[in-house]
């Protein structure tokens, strides 16, 4: 049992928090799923506390001691920049309270959630861990995170570049990228997402000069290989389990840098 016990606390517990559902898995040092993923309705209104609280009951019942969260927004340095959807009372489809938006701003969500649990925690945005568990380490490699929104990250050769959160920028029509390619943009005409995907991948292709283009999230299963024939660059679909199999590399790179 004590040996049980050690094998427990030696996995990663990866947390994937979306603005619809969070997932939780947990996973070995090469990323290697070692449980099926479990998903929780994502709390709204989701506030800094009510998040952190939310979270603490699920990494307690782990024995996982290290555990990677991927976050829905602007993240850097420990801190939340902009909170993405989370801003959103009701959810995706409410409008953004200022009040909760800025409530949000600065926070310093990774120290939060290793106080409140005890556990060795790392927090980056969920792009940016989706990619961790995707990228070959060869060129230019584009990252899009198809779910409730769109997620953006970049590595060139295997080295995470910092980008913009694209997610709340205006794509065309005076809808944002988060509202065109997210969830309800797709469910609403699945033909036109199919379109506007090309074009947003063209794009942004051409912008960062990607010679690979990643789809991860719950919608990359839905992307159409054919559609991107004859383009300058590679596709390849990694799925939903991308951003569980990030969570270890955030503990890998963290030993190679001795931090």
């Amino acid at each position: 049992m004590a040996y049980q016990s050690l094998l427990l606390q030696d996995q990663i517990l990866a947390v994937d928090i979306g603005a619809t559902n969070v997932k939780f898995s947990h996973v070995n040092d090469e990323g290697a799923l070692l449980r099926s993923v479990r998903r929780r309705p994502t709390p709204y209104p989701c506030t800094p506390a009510r998040l952190v609280e939310f979270l603490e009951e699920r990494i307690s019942r782990s024995a996982a001691r290290r555990v990677g969260v991927g976050f829905p927004g602007e993240f850097r340095d420990g801190h939340v920049v902009r909170p993405g959807n989370l801003s959103r009372p009701g959810g995706i489809a409410t409008e953004v309270d200022p009040e909760l938006e800025e409530s949000w701003r600065g926070y310093p969500l990774e120290e939060a959630l290793r106080h409140a649990s005890g556990r060795n925690v790392r927090v980056v945005n969920d792009a940016t861990m989706a990619a961790l568990g995707c990228v070959e380490g060869e060129g230019t490699e584009l990252v899009l995170a198809l779910g409730t929104g769109l997620g953006l990250a970049l590595a060139r050769n295997g080295n995470l570049e910092r980008v913009r959160d694209v997610g709340a920028e205006i794509f065309r029509d005076d809808k944002s990228y988060d509202q065109v390619m997210g969830e309800r943009g797709r469910a609403a005409d699945e033909a036109r997402w199919d379109e506007n995907l090309v074009t947003v991948v063209d794009a942004f292709v051409a912008e960062f000069s990607a010679t690979t283009v990643h789809f991860a999230g719950g919608n990359a299963r839905r992307v159409i290989p054919a559609a991107f024939e004859g383009r300058p660059y590679r596709v390849v679909i990694n799925g939903n389990e991308a951003p569980m199999r990030g969570a270890a590399r955030l503990f890998v790179a963290a030993r190679g840098a001795n931090s």
